[in-house]
């Protein structure tokens, strides 16, 4: 399946009349067991597309939501290797939803970049988004995703200008991540009438879908750019939810999960005209 199931995904959602809604977790955040739980019960809750990430020591694109997730990850013995048996157990009981592993370069050098892309896939990932690729060395990667099957999801920021995002979108597939925030995730909020010229300028020179992504933390928020975006992702208000939980003492799965739950709620609903 890998690059398949995300070409199907939005195209039924395109048929719906709606955009996805993303949701990002770290993998192996708070511990194994826990994570498994909560990425199992994603697509339940209303997840149309999940982002997994690969817990790494020096994640420079994040904000300290992430940053403390992956270090909560690390402590708790994540690894690539594990996070790539987490997306096989998911595989046993879901193989529709796409699933893209968003992390960084050093950890799939250290494995053997077309080693990486054949296990990924074997795996059941789909996509990959690997956030410190810059797209003039993304060549020897992308060749091996696209041996694999899986797609290679590159990122345009609001600094992007035509020639840059035609550069960036070059060896892109699935679809593109658009950054709607300078800076590092979970800081500032997107404005999705800011957003909105940028996602149709990425959208016309990449012929891809274009997910929306930084700055997105309420179902407000949420609604607004899925007017405008063929996907909304959020990722640092679900891992702040596992942070509460385990400060709270309350059950961090079904924290998330309602999170994800009212996120999705607002997004299916966004472009039909009812209130979130």
């Amino acid at each position: 399946m890998t690059t398949a199931r995300i070409d199907a995904c939005f195209a039924a959602l395109k048929a719906e009349g709606r955009a996805a809604f993303v949701a990002y977790v770290m993998a192996g955040d708070p511990d194994a067991a826990t994570s498994q739980k909560i990425l199992n019960s994603l697509p339940g809750a209303g997840a149309d597309i999940i982002e997994l990430g690969m817990p790494f020591s020096d994640p420079m694109a994040e904000g300290p939501p992430i940053q403390r997730a992956a270090q909560r990850a690390l402590a708790a013995g994540m690894t690539l290797k594990a996070t790539l048996g987490m997306v096989r157990a998911f595989r046993t009981r879901d193989d529709v939803t796409p699933i893209i592993a968003m992390g960084y370069m050093n950890p799939v050098l250290n494995w053997g970049v077309e080693a990486f892309a054949r296990d990924a896939a074997e795996a059941g990932v789909d996509g990959v988004i690997l956030v410190d690729v810059p797209p003039e060395e993304a060549d020897p990667i992308a060749d091996a995703l696209k041996s694999a099957g899986l797609s290679l999801i590159m990122l345009a920021t609001p600094t992007s200008d035509d020639a840059r995002v035609g550069t960036i979108v070059r060896r892109a597939s699935g679809f593109v991540y658009y950054v709607s925030v300078a800076g590092v995730t979970g800081v500032k909020e997107a404005d999705a009438d800011a957003v909105a010229p940028a996602v149709e300028r990425v959208r016309r020179i990449s012929g891809l879908p274009v997910a929306v992504g930084f700055g997105i933390r309420t179902p407000e928020r949420a609604a607004a750019v899925a007017r405008v975006a063929d996907a909304v992702v959020v990722g640092s208000a679900l891992v702040e939810e596992v942070a509460r939980g385990l400060q709270m003492n309350e059950d961090v799965t079904l924290s998330v999960l309602s999170k994800v739950e009212s996120l999705a709620k607002a997004v299916r609903s966004a472009r039909f005209g009812l209130t979130v």
